[in-house]
Protein backbone atom coordinates (compact mmCIF):
# COMPACT_ATOMS: atom_id res chain seq x y z
CA UNK A 1 0.00 0.00 0.00
CA UNK A 2 1.46 3.52 -1.03
CA UNK A 3 2.33 5.87 1.44
CA UNK A 4 -0.77 8.43 0.92
CA UNK A 5 -3.65 5.40 0.63
CA UNK A 6 -2.06 4.08 3.94
CA UNK A 7 -2.50 7.66 5.62
CA UNK A 8 -6.13 7.84 4.18
CA UNK A 9 -7.04 4.13 5.43
CA UNK A 10 -5.86 5.35 8.78
CA UNK A 11 -7.26 8.82 9.31
CA UNK A 12 -10.81 6.88 7.81
CA UNK A 13 -10.20 3.66 10.52
CA UNK A 14 -9.68 6.55 13.06
CA UNK A 15 -12.93 8.64 12.02
CA UNK A 16 -14.98 5.77 12.33
CA UNK A 17 -13.49 4.97 15.63
CA UNK A 18 -14.60 7.85 16.84
CA UNK A 19 -18.07 7.93 15.45
CA UNK A 20 -18.55 4.49 17.03
CA UNK A 21 -16.88 5.97 20.48
CA UNK A 22 -19.74 8.95 20.32
CA UNK A 23 -22.31 6.84 19.11
CA UNK A 24 -21.97 4.88 22.54
CA UNK A 25 -21.64 8.03 24.54
CA UNK A 26 -24.89 9.16 22.89
CA UNK A 27 -27.20 5.85 23.09
CA UNK A 28 -30.21 5.78 24.88
CA UNK A 29 -30.47 2.86 27.88
CA UNK A 30 -33.34 1.85 29.74
CA UNK A 31 -31.83 1.18 33.51
CA UNK A 32 -34.25 3.44 35.45
CA UNK A 33 -36.95 5.37 34.95
CA UNK A 34 -35.67 8.78 36.68
CA UNK A 35 -33.43 8.67 33.04
CA UNK A 36 -36.64 9.34 31.27
CA UNK A 37 -39.14 12.44 31.05
CA UNK A 38 -42.53 12.52 31.03
CA UNK A 39 -43.45 12.96 27.69
CA UNK A 40 -41.08 10.06 27.10
CA UNK A 41 -43.30 7.89 29.94
CA UNK A 42 -46.37 8.57 28.08
CA UNK A 43 -45.38 7.35 24.70
CA UNK A 44 -44.04 4.19 26.23
CA UNK A 45 -47.38 3.34 27.68
CA UNK A 46 -48.83 5.24 24.40
CA UNK A 47 -47.14 2.41 22.15
CA UNK A 48 -47.94 -0.07 24.75
CA UNK A 49 -51.17 0.46 24.64
CA UNK A 50 -51.65 0.87 21.33
CA UNK A 51 -49.78 -2.68 20.66
CA UNK A 52 -51.77 -4.50 22.85
CA UNK A 53 -54.60 -3.15 21.05
CA UNK A 54 -54.04 -4.32 18.05
CA UNK A 55 -52.74 -7.94 19.16
CA UNK A 56 -56.15 -8.22 20.45
CA UNK A 57 -57.37 -7.42 17.10
CA UNK A 58 -55.46 -10.05 15.45
CA UNK A 59 -52.85 -8.11 14.64
CA UNK A 60 -48.91 -8.00 14.56
CA UNK A 61 -47.23 -5.22 12.58
CA UNK A 62 -43.18 -6.32 12.44
CA UNK A 63 -42.44 -3.19 13.60
CA UNK A 64 -39.13 -4.81 14.87
CA UNK A 65 -38.56 -7.30 11.75
CA UNK A 66 -35.02 -8.72 11.75
CA UNK A 67 -34.16 -7.25 15.01
CA UNK A 68 -32.18 -9.19 17.60
CA UNK A 69 -32.53 -9.13 21.13
CA UNK A 70 -30.06 -10.94 23.87
CA UNK A 71 -31.23 -11.51 26.95
CA UNK A 72 -28.66 -11.56 29.81
CA UNK A 73 -30.12 -13.18 33.20
CA UNK A 74 -27.92 -13.93 36.15
CA UNK A 75 -31.27 -14.40 38.25
CA UNK A 76 -34.22 -16.79 37.53
CA UNK A 77 -37.26 -15.56 35.48
CA UNK A 78 -40.04 -16.26 34.36
CA UNK A 79 -42.69 -13.15 33.32
CA UNK A 80 -38.98 -11.42 32.01
CA UNK A 81 -37.98 -14.01 30.35
CA UNK A 82 -41.65 -14.84 28.70
CA UNK A 83 -42.32 -11.52 27.70
CA UNK A 84 -39.05 -10.30 26.00
CA UNK A 85 -39.07 -13.82 24.32
CA UNK A 86 -42.74 -13.50 23.18
CA UNK A 87 -42.80 -9.82 22.42
CA UNK A 88 -39.62 -9.76 20.12
CA UNK A 89 -41.79 -12.75 18.38
CA UNK A 90 -44.63 -10.74 17.72
CA UNK A 91 -42.84 -7.51 16.75
CA UNK A 92 -41.37 -9.81 13.67
CA UNK A 93 -37.65 -10.00 15.38
CA UNK A 94 -35.86 -12.77 17.39
CA UNK A 95 -34.44 -12.94 20.59
CA UNK A 96 -31.58 -15.43 22.25
CA UNK A 97 -31.12 -16.49 26.11
CA UNK A 98 -28.04 -16.11 27.48
CA UNK A 99 -27.30 -17.42 30.95
CA UNK A 100 -24.39 -19.02 32.98
CA UNK A 101 -23.34 -21.39 30.18
CA UNK A 102 -22.47 -18.53 27.99
CA UNK A 103 -19.76 -17.77 30.45
CA UNK A 104 -19.62 -14.95 33.63
CA UNK A 105 -19.53 -11.40 32.48
CA UNK A 106 -16.17 -10.17 34.17
CA UNK A 107 -14.95 -14.06 34.72
CA UNK A 108 -14.28 -15.42 31.78
CA UNK A 109 -13.82 -12.01 29.91
CA UNK A 110 -14.10 -8.83 31.04
CA UNK A 111 -17.20 -6.69 30.82
CA UNK A 112 -15.90 -4.19 27.95
CA UNK A 113 -14.79 -7.13 26.05
CA UNK A 114 -18.42 -9.05 26.51
CA UNK A 115 -20.42 -5.90 25.81
CA UNK A 116 -18.42 -4.46 22.64
CA UNK A 117 -18.92 -7.89 21.20
CA UNK A 118 -22.12 -8.83 21.76
CA UNK A 119 -23.50 -5.32 20.80
CA UNK A 120 -21.64 -5.46 17.71
CA UNK A 121 -23.63 -8.39 16.71
CA UNK A 122 -27.40 -7.68 18.05
CA UNK A 123 -29.83 -4.40 18.42
CA UNK A 124 -30.75 -4.64 21.58
CA UNK A 125 -29.71 -6.17 24.96
CA UNK A 126 -32.11 -6.74 28.24
CA UNK A 127 -29.88 -7.57 31.35
CA UNK A 128 -31.31 -9.17 34.32
CA UNK A 129 -28.73 -8.73 36.86
CA UNK A 130 -27.62 -9.71 40.58
CA UNK A 131 -25.67 -5.73 40.61
CA UNK A 132 -27.46 -2.63 39.79
CA UNK A 133 -23.67 -1.49 38.19
CA UNK A 134 -22.95 -4.44 36.60
CA UNK A 135 -26.06 -3.06 34.51
CA UNK A 136 -24.50 0.26 34.02
CA UNK A 137 -21.23 -1.23 33.19
CA UNK A 138 -22.14 -3.01 30.75
CA UNK A 139 -24.17 -0.08 28.94
CA UNK A 140 -21.17 2.11 29.50
CA UNK A 141 -19.46 0.09 26.77
CA UNK A 142 -22.42 -1.08 24.71
CA UNK A 143 -23.05 0.42 21.13
CA UNK A 144 -26.85 -0.81 21.73
CA UNK A 145 -29.16 0.08 23.94
CA UNK A 146 -29.16 -2.03 27.26
CA UNK A 147 -32.61 -2.53 29.06
CA UNK A 148 -32.73 -3.19 32.96
CA UNK A 149 -34.53 -6.21 33.27
CA UNK A 150 -34.01 -5.94 37.33
CA UNK A 151 -31.49 -5.51 39.95
CA UNK A 152 -30.93 -5.01 43.65
CA UNK A 153 -31.78 -0.83 43.26
CA UNK A 154 -34.77 -1.25 40.30
CA UNK A 155 -37.09 -2.96 38.32
CA UNK A 156 -38.18 -0.40 35.94
CA UNK A 157 -40.12 -2.67 33.40
CA UNK A 158 -42.35 -3.50 36.53
CA UNK A 159 -43.09 -0.27 37.05
CA UNK A 160 -44.15 0.14 33.32
CA UNK A 161 -46.55 -2.76 33.52
CA UNK A 162 -47.91 -1.29 36.86
CA UNK A 163 -48.94 2.34 35.63
CA UNK A 164 -50.29 1.02 32.52
CA UNK A 165 -52.12 -1.12 34.68
CA UNK A 166 -53.93 1.28 36.40
CA UNK A 167 -54.15 3.80 33.68
CA UNK A 168 -56.39 0.77 32.00
CA UNK A 169 -58.56 0.32 35.60
CA UNK A 170 -58.59 4.42 36.47
CA UNK A 171 -58.16 6.11 32.47
CA UNK A 172 -56.22 8.66 34.45
CA UNK A 173 -53.12 9.00 37.16
CA UNK A 174 -54.61 12.61 38.92
CA UNK A 175 -55.69 12.45 42.05
CA UNK A 176 -55.45 8.86 42.56
CA UNK A 177 -53.50 7.32 45.64
CA UNK A 178 -51.28 4.77 45.58
CA UNK A 179 -50.29 2.86 48.69
CA UNK A 180 -46.77 0.20 48.86
CA UNK A 181 -47.07 -1.98 51.96
CA UNK A 182 -43.95 -3.96 52.98
CA UNK A 183 -40.50 -3.50 52.27
CA UNK A 184 -39.56 -0.62 50.33
CA UNK A 185 -37.18 -2.26 47.87
CA UNK A 186 -36.19 -2.58 44.46
CA UNK A 187 -39.96 -2.87 43.06
CA UNK A 188 -41.02 0.15 45.05
CA UNK A 189 -38.20 2.59 43.44
CA UNK A 190 -39.45 2.03 40.14
CA UNK A 191 -42.60 2.57 41.13
CA UNK A 192 -42.44 5.77 42.88
CA UNK A 193 -40.06 6.87 39.74
CA UNK A 194 -42.51 6.19 37.46
CA UNK A 195 -45.82 7.74 39.66
CA UNK A 196 -43.54 10.61 40.41
CA UNK A 197 -43.85 11.58 36.64
CA UNK A 198 -47.45 10.97 36.40
CA UNK A 199 -48.80 13.11 39.62
CA UNK A 200 -50.45 10.37 41.90
CA UNK A 201 -49.79 10.38 45.50
CA UNK A 202 -48.06 7.82 47.28
CA UNK A 203 -47.65 6.62 51.22
CA UNK A 204 -44.82 4.07 51.65
CA UNK A 205 -45.44 1.77 54.73
CA UNK A 206 -42.72 0.01 55.80
CA UNK A 207 -41.34 -1.08 59.25
CA UNK A 208 -37.99 0.75 60.49
CA UNK A 209 -34.89 -0.45 58.59
CA UNK A 210 -36.50 -1.51 55.80
CA UNK A 211 -38.45 2.11 54.97
CA UNK A 212 -36.70 4.77 52.44
CA UNK A 213 -34.26 6.43 54.02
CA UNK A 214 -35.68 10.01 52.81
CA UNK A 215 -38.70 11.17 49.98
CA UNK A 216 -35.55 12.02 47.49
CA UNK A 217 -34.87 7.95 46.58
CA UNK A 218 -31.74 8.80 45.00
CA UNK A 219 -33.67 11.37 43.18
CA UNK A 220 -36.89 11.07 41.77
CA UNK A 221 -35.17 11.94 38.19
CA UNK A 222 -34.95 14.78 35.80
CA UNK A 223 -38.93 15.61 35.47
CA UNK A 224 -41.23 15.07 38.60
CA UNK A 225 -45.27 16.19 38.00
CA UNK A 226 -46.04 19.26 40.17
CA UNK A 227 -48.51 17.03 42.06
CA UNK A 228 -47.02 14.51 43.36
CA UNK A 229 -46.96 13.76 46.85
CA UNK A 230 -45.09 11.29 48.96
CA UNK A 231 -45.79 9.84 52.32
CA UNK A 232 -43.33 7.73 54.59
CA UNK A 233 -45.31 6.06 57.54
CA UNK A 234 -44.95 2.43 59.61
CA UNK A 235 -48.32 2.10 59.55
CA UNK A 236 -50.17 -0.07 56.49
CA UNK A 237 -53.46 1.26 57.82
CA UNK A 238 -52.49 5.07 57.39
CA UNK A 239 -50.79 3.96 54.31
CA UNK A 240 -53.84 2.73 52.22
CA UNK A 241 -56.42 5.04 53.99
CA UNK A 242 -58.60 5.64 50.38
CA UNK A 243 -55.64 4.59 48.64
CA UNK A 244 -56.92 3.33 44.98
CA UNK A 245 -54.48 1.18 44.27
CA UNK A 246 -52.30 -0.86 46.84
CA UNK A 247 -49.19 -2.65 46.30
CA UNK A 248 -47.16 -4.98 48.13
CA UNK A 249 -44.14 -7.34 47.39
CA UNK A 250 -42.56 -10.57 48.68
CA UNK A 251 -40.54 -9.93 52.01
CA UNK A 252 -38.03 -12.06 51.11
CA UNK A 253 -36.74 -12.06 47.82
CA UNK A 254 -33.90 -13.70 45.58
CA UNK A 255 -30.34 -13.32 47.66
CA UNK A 256 -32.12 -12.89 51.06
CA UNK A 257 -32.98 -16.57 51.88
CA UNK A 258 -30.86 -16.06 54.91
CA UNK A 259 -33.12 -13.57 56.49
CA UNK A 260 -36.12 -15.43 56.04
CA UNK A 261 -37.47 -16.31 59.61
CA UNK A 262 -35.90 -12.45 60.41
CA UNK A 263 -38.05 -10.76 57.84
CA UNK A 264 -41.33 -12.88 58.52
CA UNK A 265 -41.05 -11.55 62.27
CA UNK A 266 -40.54 -7.71 60.91
CA UNK A 267 -42.99 -8.19 58.80
CA UNK A 268 -45.65 -9.78 60.15
CA UNK A 269 -47.65 -6.99 60.46
CA UNK A 270 -47.72 -5.58 57.07
CA UNK A 271 -49.32 -8.70 55.43
CA UNK A 272 -52.36 -7.29 53.06
CA UNK A 273 -55.60 -8.76 53.82
CA UNK A 274 -59.24 -8.24 53.47
CA UNK A 275 -59.54 -5.97 56.10
CA UNK A 276 -56.72 -4.02 55.60
CA UNK A 277 -58.29 -3.45 52.01
CA UNK A 278 -61.47 -2.67 53.34
CA UNK A 279 -59.41 0.70 54.74
CA UNK A 280 -58.84 1.60 51.18
CA UNK A 281 -60.97 3.44 48.66
CA UNK A 282 -63.90 1.82 47.44
CA UNK A 283 -62.82 1.29 44.25
CA UNK A 284 -59.73 -0.01 45.17
CA UNK A 285 -57.22 -2.61 43.31
CA UNK A 286 -54.51 -4.90 44.43
CA UNK A 287 -51.36 -5.58 42.92
CA UNK A 288 -48.06 -7.64 43.02
CA UNK A 289 -45.21 -7.96 40.66
CA UNK A 290 -45.04 -11.75 41.08
CA UNK A 291 -44.21 -14.44 42.24
CA UNK A 292 -45.87 -13.85 45.34
CA UNK A 293 -45.99 -16.11 48.62
CA UNK A 294 -49.75 -16.48 49.20
CA UNK A 295 -50.35 -16.56 53.41
CA UNK A 296 -47.52 -13.93 54.17
CA UNK A 297 -47.40 -10.84 52.68
CA UNK A 298 -50.97 -11.11 51.22
CA UNK A 299 -53.62 -13.79 51.61
CA UNK A 300 -55.43 -15.74 49.27
CA UNK A 301 -58.69 -14.03 49.78
CA UNK A 302 -56.99 -10.78 48.37
CA UNK A 303 -55.45 -12.06 45.62
CA UNK A 304 -58.23 -14.01 44.10
CA UNK A 305 -60.38 -11.20 44.53
CA UNK A 306 -61.74 -8.89 42.14
CA UNK A 307 -60.10 -5.92 43.81
CA UNK A 308 -57.15 -8.34 42.43
CA UNK A 309 -55.25 -7.35 38.84
CA UNK A 310 -52.15 -9.33 39.26
CA UNK A 311 -52.64 -11.53 36.13
CA UNK A 312 -53.35 -8.01 34.26
CA UNK A 313 -50.74 -6.49 35.47
CA UNK A 314 -48.56 -9.45 34.65
CA UNK A 315 -49.66 -9.70 31.29
CA UNK A 316 -49.10 -5.99 30.70
CA UNK A 317 -45.18 -7.38 31.01
CA UNK A 318 -45.64 -8.24 28.02
CA UNK A 319 -46.87 -5.35 26.20
CA UNK A 320 -45.44 -2.50 28.00
CA UNK A 321 -41.96 -4.60 26.75
CA UNK A 322 -43.04 -4.11 23.34
CA UNK A 323 -43.89 -0.06 23.65
CA UNK A 324 -40.19 -0.43 25.41
CA UNK A 325 -38.23 -2.10 22.18
CA UNK A 326 -40.01 -0.26 19.52
CA UNK A 327 -40.08 3.00 21.55
CA UNK A 328 -35.87 2.33 21.94
CA UNK A 329 -34.80 1.40 18.74
CA UNK A 330 -37.33 3.22 16.18
CA UNK A 331 -37.86 6.49 18.05
CA UNK A 332 -35.50 7.18 21.13
CA UNK A 333 -32.65 6.02 19.12
CA UNK A 334 -33.59 7.14 15.55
Amino acid sequence: MCYNCSLFFNRLTFKQHRLNIEKVKRMRHFINLNDIKIKELHRILDLSASIKNELKSGVMPPYLAGKMLAMIFEKLSLRTRVSFETGMFQLGGSAMYLGSETGGIGKRESVKDFSEVLSSMVDVIMFRAMKHRSVTDFAKYSSCPVINGLTDLSHPCQALADVLTIREVFGEFKKLKLAWVGDANNVAVSLVQAVAKLGMKVSIAAPAGFQFRDKNLRGLGREIDPAFEIELTDSPAKAVRDAHVVVTDVWVSMGQEDETEHRKQVFAQYQVNEKLMKKAHKDAIFMHCLPARRGLEVTDEVMDSEQSKIVQEAENRLHVQKGLLVWLLNEANR
